[in-house]
């Protein structure tokens, strides 16, 4: 990657010196120009995930001081060409979000009208008997308008104390993976691991019979209620929860309470229609306007795209009558007049008449945007998406003030387009369909569709490590979009996107999901470029990765070991990227505990760095860095102290001061003063890190949080427990909000609290932490995992103790002598853990320990 970069970095120099009066801009786009005519450099830089931003934007503020010197350039016009190049034409994901994913969306504005009777009933059949209710009705009625006005009722927040939670199901996979993930961001998700899909369902209500409060679930648009549901709905002795759904099919009474609504009354039809367009134009035409709602169906998703169509400045002289009439041009029916229409059907062909009138009143450049819009999946947009789709489109000719101020106020205006939040944007099932329809007859449909592909496959290349739940839950469903559209196409960046897919879902820890489509990229790769090819070998070294950070390291080691022989065969032993494979096959071998097969390696990844990038490159500050934790795990601290300060130095001078990379470094250099009892010396490191990621960063980034956790285990260390505990559950609490309840991380945070609480003898509080962090590690790292293992390992001490009514200390001295009766090599995790097992399964064993301990505690109290 990183040559891969400086030969980017070189072309850019080469520009420069021929046009030196040109502007950075002119100079990005000439740059991007000839990046695309050397297909072999576009192909490698994005195989090599450039898409890590941070690394990325590195390498062009790190790296750029290297190029000028060396190339005589000015370093600040270099810079700005390479940052203008990075931000115009390799989009970044949008900023993380924050907050609770499953807030309850904003009522209508102005209120529902003709609805006070249905949500009377519904905050009554809330109240009843059964603990699911279904609200049903035909598409455009206003299921969705009722649940949202009646979630932000004061009745409803008064009654469901415990919380409201909303989900839009349309645009998830099925209802049972949205209780799983709800119950894992809302509890300590202790949910049993390899399970099927509906005994972890089952599991799920379980957790919330802990709520003593009453909650709201709501899920709205279900698209199929049919037998097997019952399956996933909550028990019925499950009281304080109440599942509410909406949908357009009617389910069976036996299982829920059903809302079904009709129409809008005549006079609601009337007044809603009223309070968009005025009471004055009502007045001045009652009976038209009367007929005007009856063309329409009493539907309220017509009647307000027809009101907003009436209240536009260009129609606000139209008449009623007029309007009725241009209605009628739209409405056809083949034999019925309309007052033999059925209800229904009256209301669905007045809704498809509101849409065409409504299409027809946008300007060219709006149905435009619409079009771009319905190419998303259905689900919240964010702007940021569209403007740079609207840049591969157009191109210089594109004006943002235009498209915002003009053309995506005049969808909003319609009421065609919903806000969900600053800069996020949504639309109607419905629209969205009828959207989609126009964009697949749109006659550039080619180029929207592969302008969308082509920003998100940029996307899929440029996922970070630390992309929050809000941000993920944001992108996931354009890219599975996406790749859709693209199957057919299995080409190498159709395997780029997988593989960004694949990496977006390992950030968040889903690593079930990510390995399919890692191997599905691999395969892809192999079988366009050949088994030998670098892609390939980089394609490999990402499986080993996640095989790495699921423990599975007899998996990791061949694919880390092809990965490096293909680099050296076909790049040389002294390129960068065999470095890069170096550096992580020594990283497996260090997590195993095989320190002396890793050394020579980190050694040989060094030594290469330095010789090719120079002895104050960023990356080589990386080798020095993990080099010195090698050493650091060794207890090797008087080695591993230099190389740190030299990493730290590096960071500094290339980087700056307030670098998130040289945060990273005054963290390793705190742990190394931990590990060595320094506390004095850490602490004002750890703080020196944690001041920089929170300016950097922001407060509730997942680097703030592992500042935060390392001071707390300080702190802990120095027998500063009162300190510890809140740093320790504000790490806790990011953690969960921005990567969600069961990420790995949220694991460690638990297991570390669950130590802080045993140091204090809070046993009962320590043993359901550890509980939970070993359902996390087990659920997402499986069972063999050395995480996993260690955790487990001191849930059975918990328990055991509980049995013996001992402390930790007289238990493990019982199952050390234990060890030694029966003769094992070691005594490790493995040894521990078979010894508490024996003991919880031995009532005979167990009594005598039991015996033992008591009279040792009655002998040590004789003797005080």
């Amino acid at each position: 990657m990183k040559i891969v970069i400086e030969q980017l970095c070189q072309m850019a120099v080469k520009l420069i010196q021929s046009h030196p009066q040109a502007s950075p801009e002119q100079l990005a786009k000439d740059l991007q120009q000839a990046f695309k005519d050397d297909s072999e450099l576009a192909a490698s830089f994005r195989q090599s995930n450039y898409g890590n931003a941070k690394g990325f934007q590195t390498l062009v503020t790190g790296g750029t001081a290297y190029i000028g010197d060396n190339f005589h350039v000015d370093k600040k016009t270099l810079q700005a060409v390479l940052e203008i190049f990075l931000q115009k034409y390799f989009p970044q994901p949008p900023k993380q979000l924050q907050g609770n994913p499953f807030t309850p969306p904003k009522p209508r504005e102005g209120g529902l009208f003709g609805r006070e009777e249905e949500l009377e009933n519904l905050h009554q059949l809330l109240q009843s008997g059964k603990n699911v209710c279904v609200v049903s009705g035909m598409g455009g009625i206003g299921k969705t308008g009722l649940v949202r006005e009646y979630a932000n009722l004061p009745e409803c927040t008064s009654l469901f104390t415990g919380g409201v939670y909303y989900i839009d199901v349309r645009d998830r996979e099925n209802m049972a993976g949205e209780i799983i993930a709800l119950t894992k961001w809302k509890f300590k998700a202790d949910l049993p691991a390899n399970l099927s899909t509906l005994q972890m369902v089952k599991a799920c209500w379980q957790q919330w019979k802990y709520q003593t409060e009453n909650v709201l679930l709501i899920f709205d648009d279900i698209s199929s209620l049919n037998k097997d549901i019952e399956s996933y709905l909550p028990p019925k002795d499950l009281v304080s929860l109440r599942v509410l759904m909406t949908s357009r099919e009617t389910p069976d009474k036996r299982i829920a309470e059903k809302l079904e609504l009709q129409v809008l009354s005549e006079a609601a039809a009337v007044d809603l229609l009223a309070a968009i367009i005025g009471q004055e134009r009502i007045d001045a035409e009652p009976k038209e306007a009367k007929l005007l709602c009856y063309e329409l169906g009493y539907l309220p998703l017509a009647l307000e795209l027809v009101g907003y169509y009436l209240d536009d400045e260009d129609y606000q002289d139209l008449s009623l009558l007029a309007m009725r009439g241009k209605l009628q041009e739209k409405i056809k029916h083949p034999s019925l007049s309309p007052e033999d229409v059925p209800g229904g059907m009256q209301a669905q062909k007045g809704l498809q008449a509101a849409f065409d009138l409504s299409w027809e009143k946008l300007k060219p450049e709006a149905q435009y945007l619409a079009c771009v819009l319905a190419a998303f999946a259905p689900s919240p947009i964010h702007w940021d998406l569209v403007v740079r789709i609207y840049q591969q489109l157009q191109s210089e000719s594109f004006n943002h003030d235009d498209l915002k101020d003009f053309w995506l106020k005049s969808l909003r205006k319609l009421h065609l387009v919903i806000t969900v939040d600053k800069d996020i944007y949504n639309l109607h099932l419905l629209i969205h369909d009828y959207f989609y329809e126009q964009l697949k007859q749109h006659l550039n449909f080619s180029q929207i569709k592969q302008a969308f592909c082509d920003v998100f496959a940029d996307i899929a290349s440029n996922i970070n490590q630390s992309t929050n739940l809000a941000t993920f839950n944001l992108i996931e469903p354009h890219l599975k979009q996406m790749i859709a559209w693209c199957a057919s196409n299995e080409d190498n960046e159709f395997a780029s996107s997988l593989n960004g897919l694949a990496f977006l879902y390992y950030s968040q820890g889903r690593y079930n999901d990510a390995e399919p489509l890692y191997l599905q990229s691999l395969d892809i790769w192999k079988r366009q470029l050949g088994d030998d090819h670098p892609d390939v070998a980089s394609s490999l070294n990402n499986l080993a990765g996640l095989y790495r950070s699921q423990g599975r390291y007899n998996d990791a080691e061949p694919l880390y070991l092809q990965s490096l022989d293909i680099r050296k065969r076909q790049l040389g032993d002294d390129h960068p990227d065999v470095a890069t494979s170096l550096n992580n096959l020594a990283l497996l071998y260090r997590l195993q505990g095989r320190y002396n097969d890793a050394e020579p390696l980190y050694l040989q990844s060094l030594d290469i760095r330095k010789r090719q990038l120079g002895d104050d490159h960023p990356d080589v500050a990386t080798s020095l860095n993990n080099l010195a934790l090698l050493y650091k795990k060794q207890g090797r601290y008087n080695d591993a102290e230099p190389l740190y300060l030299q990493s730290l130095d590096i960071s500094k001078r290339q980087l700056g001061d307030d670098h998130p990379d040289v945060a990273t470094s005054l963290n390793n250099l705190a742990l190394l003063y931990e590990s060595q009892g320094r506390y004095n010396d850490a602490e004002p490191v750890y703080l020196q890190s944690l001041d920089i990621r929170k300016h950097q960063l922001g407060n509730d980034h997942p680097d703030v949080a592992s500042s935060l956790n390392n001071l707390a285990g300080l702190y802990e260390s120095q027998g500063r427990y009162n300190d510890a505990e809140p740093v320790y559950l504000q790490s806790l609490d990011i953690r969960k909000h921005q990567l969600g309840n069961d990420h790995p991380d949220v694991a460690s945070s638990l297991n570390n609290l669950a130590g802080l609480y045993e140091s204090q003898g809070k046993y009962s509080e320590a043993e359901n932490l550890a509980k939970q962090a070993l359902v996390i590690y087990q659920n997402r790292l499986g069972n063999e995992h050395p995480d996993t293992q260690n955790v487990a390992v001191g849930v059975k001490l918990f328990y055991v103790m509980g049995l013996l009514h001992c402390n930790k200390e007289t238990l493990v001295g019982i199952i050390q002598a234990l060890a030694q009766q029966a003769n094992f090599l070691a005594f490790n995790k493995e040894t521990a853990l078979t010894l508490l097992e024996m003991i919880e399964s031995n009532p005979e064993l167990l009594s005598s320990i039991r015996e033992f301990s008591q009279q040792q505690t009655e002998a040590s109290d004789g003797n005080t």
